[in-house]
């Protein structure tokens, strides 16, 4: 098979953006430069990027950027959101804006906002509140004004919002050499033994479940990941950490710790609702309930964010207090732990 070639996994959830036929009579040409000449506004980095990401095919398989069409060739651009997601209705609705300047903001996301469009979830979104608070944000690869990155709906905390082309190309860089700073301070079932330690496993889609993520030791299945984690307190039952990314895949944060037995506490799509760890008490149960509802969603926030300023040079630091909610459920847990010996009610 063509290096350039890849097979393509046909349960991911692709929806087809563009599709051409190539005519008879085309000349050998690099397919980045080809779809330049019919996507408008395409430019070349874009269609790379979206190359690079296994988003474009040719008589469905996926190739590469210097694939050379030729004639009677169907190409398609498929990416992960429905083409109708593009066209964005601005939506009036309130932003908690840590920094602005010309080139990039900082938004302080709070739990329950979904970034973008998709799945159900077609208004309401950041990028509908972007539209609105903003002109002219620029595209990133997949065609959603200003994000560089994304962090998942029920998850809180910090994202940079690139205002200029420059400024994107110039940040979506820095995450894609593992340059920038990103800390997510999360609480997780178990008692985590180890002070300190680094999750390393590719990330890929769950084979039966498509909606979760999952480790795979093969090397060839998924995209490799990277966290280091620290451990900030410990309940008994529950340990606070902080989280540091190498890479950002999605669910990383939540699916590695599952995958070393440490389940986010109240993760419900990977099984953080349940109780995981502790005792039969009636009580205890109550006392988890109560826990659930003073946080009623996954225990994760993306508290420290760095990066290289794209117009100045300097690097910056934004940091940010936890919401209100994860801070009340920590003192449930902190209580809980002073007042009740987690050892003997497990013997």
């Amino acid at each position: 098979m063509n290096s350039n070639i890849e097979t393509i996994d046909l349960e991911e959830e692709l929806f087809e953006h563009f599709r051409f036929e190539v005519p008879k009579g085309q000349a050998s040409l690099r397919i980045d430069k080809y779809l330049m000449s019919l996507i408008q506004n395409a430019t070349r980095n874009k269609i790379q990027t979206a190359a690079t990401e296994g988003n474009i095919f040719v008589n469905d398989v996926i190739v590469r950027s210097n694939y050379k069409v030729k004639a009677n060739d169907v190409l398609r651009v498929m990416l992960s959101h429905p083409p109708f997601e593009n066209h964005i209705i601005p939506e009036n609705i309130p932003l908690d804006i840590v920094y602005e300047d010309e080139a990039l903001l900082l938004i302080n996301k709070e739990p329950g906002m979904v970034v973008h469009p998709g799945h159900g979830n077609y208004t309401g979104t950041l990028v509908h509140a972007l539209a609105y608070h903003f002109d002219n944000l620029p595209m990133n690869s997949s065609e959603r004004p200003g994000l560089v990155h994304r962090i998942d709906k029920d998850t809180s905390g910090l994202l940079v919002i690139a205002k200029t082309e420059a400024a994107m190309t110039h940040l979506a860089k820095q995450f894609e050499a593992k340059t920038s700073e990103r800390e997510y301070i999360a609480l997780v079932w178990g008692n985590v033994i180890a002070d300190q330690g680094t999750i390393e496993g590719n990330v890929a889609r769950h084979v039966k479940d498509r909606m979760q993520m999952a480790v795979f030791a093969d090397p060839e299945i998924g995209k490799p990941a990277v966290t280091h984690y620290k451990v900030l307190e410990r309940f008994g039952y529950v340990t606070l950490i902080s989280c540091q990314l190498e890479t950002g895949r999605t669910h990383q944060i939540r699916v590695h710790l599952k995958h070393i037995g440490h389940t986010l506490f109240n993760d419900e799509r990977y099984g953080g609702h349940l109780i995981l760890k502790g005792t039969t008490f009636t009580k205890y149960k109550q006392f988890i309930e109560n826990c659930f509802k003073a946080l009623p969603r996954q225990a994760l926030h993306a508290k420290t964010l760095g990066f290289v300023h794209p117009t100045t040079g300097e690097m910056m630091r934004f940091d940010t207090e936890l919401p209100q909610d994860f801070q009340d459920c920590i003192e449930k847990w902190r209580g809980y732990s002073k007042s009740h010996s987690t050892e003997e009610e497990e013997n």
